[in-house]
């Protein structure tokens, strides 16, 4: 412990983080905290059990900095060592530098950030990063990603990348962790047969915006399949061989009309559906999804392709007869979603369950003509599955009018502690992003504006993350 081994940005892609290895002579338990610039932002974590050899991933570093990290040990009988060790980090990249950050909001005590809380800003393109509650970068990767970044149960990242920045491409999806260790990789040929023409073409990506890890580890994927139509797709992909083990194709379960009278966009591809979110509940194995194009989420059962719900503003009268009985009726008040994004599950109960999802409220094909582009929110619904009802239980963006409207991206996601982290992703036509924070009661407990510092590196999500979460464990022999 006196002379511990130390290496900044150890796996070449993540230079806000460390390894600290050291030996101690009895069984201990180690902590660490990265010291802060301010109260509540200093990042403190454990590793898991008691050992003789000590592997210590440190994350939470401040860039440009000489970062003081306070390690400490635990024995068995109480007793305690302490070490103190001083690492330098170099500048962060320009596409992260010029990224103008504000924060004009900060109350630390009633903000969800906890000891190692940070918030990722998971952009569409460029180097994602994390800010803590002053907005210092705290965490970077130099692996370029596109719309997507999950963290798994066991804490480690699924982030779709490109091998060379320099390439329009995205098809190589890694599983890392914060510490830019790769443990998976999925690399996808960007080389894909079109099914009018039969050669082969570019592909800028085949996974597109969502992606999750299903309870066998396998990742269910939104993706393109090389037709005409676009974005309509989802697959599961083996996490042990890689291959292809079940296609669910959303023409096959949705009115041929929608598709087949859905004008085609600049690149020739009809994007009729637009799936932006998938969700998975292991309950009852289903999953809900989001399409902005048809303004309309609706739940599937993942075994049988069977739909059990769907919500839009789309006339009862106008859907086949055949739909009609999955067909949620909004409750007085209700809004009508438009080209919405991130639907997710909160809970449920006997009657049905709760969602929430962030409504951009722009009239695609089925939205609210009345108040569309008067202002973006994040919404949480109550489903009852019994009646077949959709009810608005909270709500907040309308307050805040066009200033805050986005007419595409953009999340909301609930805290631990019942806060909503929202991202206003696309504000000023993609100039900025605004990524607000708000209590029970709809009270401002964090704003932060982040200027857009390239074309389309925009912020897609944003989530508040552990750095790093219980379910992690690193070691370095395997």
């Amino acid at each position: 412990m006196e002379n511990p081994y130390t290496k900044v940005n150890p796996y070449k892609d993540s230079p806000l983080t460390a390894l600290v290895i050291f030996k101690t002579n009895k069984e201990a338990k180690v902590s660490y905290t990265v010291a802060g610039k301010t109260a509540n932002t200093s990042v403190t974590n454990s590793v898991k059990g008691y050992h003789k050899t000590h592997q210590v991933p440190v994350a939470g570093l401040y860039a440009d900095d000489n970062n003081t990290i306070t390690i400490t040990v635990t024995y068995k009988d109480g007793t305690t060592d302490t070490k103190e060790l001083t690492l330098k980090t170099g500048a962060l990249p320009k596409y992260i530098a010029n990224a103008k950050i504000v924060v004009s909001k900060n109350d630390k005590d009633k903000m969800d950030i906890g000891q190692n809380k940070l918030t990722l800003i998971n952009r569409t393109t460029k180097e994602p990063f994390a800010i803590d509650a002053d907005g210092n970068v705290r965490w970077y990767s130099t692996n370029y990603s596109q719309h997507t970044i999950e963290q798994t149960d066991n804490g480690h990242l699924l982030i779709l990348t490109k091998k060379n920045v320099d390439s329009s491409v995205y098809n190589d999806l890694i599983e890392t962790d914060v510490m830019g260790r790769v443990y998976q990789e999925y690399s996808f040929n960007s080389k894909v047969k079109s099914n009018d023409s039969g050669n082969a073409k570019d592909e800028t990506t085949v996974i597109h915006h969502d992606l999750l890890e299903l309870p066998n580890k396998d990742i269910l994927a939104t993706v393109n399949d090389g037709s005409k139509y676009k974005e309509d797709v989802m697959v599961q992909i083996s996490h042990k061989t890689g291959k292809i083990v079940k296609v669910i194709d959303l023409k096959k379960l949705l009115p041929s009309s929608m598709y087949k009278n859905y004008k085609k966009g600049s690149d020739g591809k009809i994007d009729w559906f637009h799936q932006n979110a998938v969700d998975y509940d292991k309950t009852d194995n289903t999953i809900m999804i989001s399409g902005r194009n048809q303004d309309m989420i609706m739940k599937l059962n993942y075994k049988t392709n069977k739909i059990i719900w769907i919500y839009s503003g789309k006339s009862k009268s106008s859907w086949p007869k055949k739909y009609r009985s999955k067909l949620l009726t909004p409750t007085k008040g209700t809004t009508i979603t438009g080209g919405q994004h991130g639907l997710y599950q909160l809970s449920k109960d006997k009657n049905g369950e709760n969602i929430i999802l962030y409504d951009n409220n722009i009239d695609v094909t089925n939205g609210n003509k009345k108040t569309s582009g008067k202002y973006s929110q994040a919404v949480q619904y109550h489903i009852n599955t019994k009646k077949m009802t959709i009810d608005q239980t909270w709500a907040y963006g309308k307050s805040l009018g066009k200033g805050n409207f986005t007419n595409i991206i953009g999340y909301a996601e609930r805290e631990s502690n019942g806060n909503t982290l929202i991202d206003f992703g696309f504000k000023n036509n993609g100039k900025e992003s605004n990524i607000i924070e708000v209590d029970k009661d709809n009270n401002q407990v964090f704003n932060v504006t982040i200027k857009n510092a390239s074309s389309k590196a925009y912020v897609y999500r944003a989530y508040r993350l552990e750095f790093y979460p219980s379910g992690y464990t690193f070691d370095v022999n395997k």
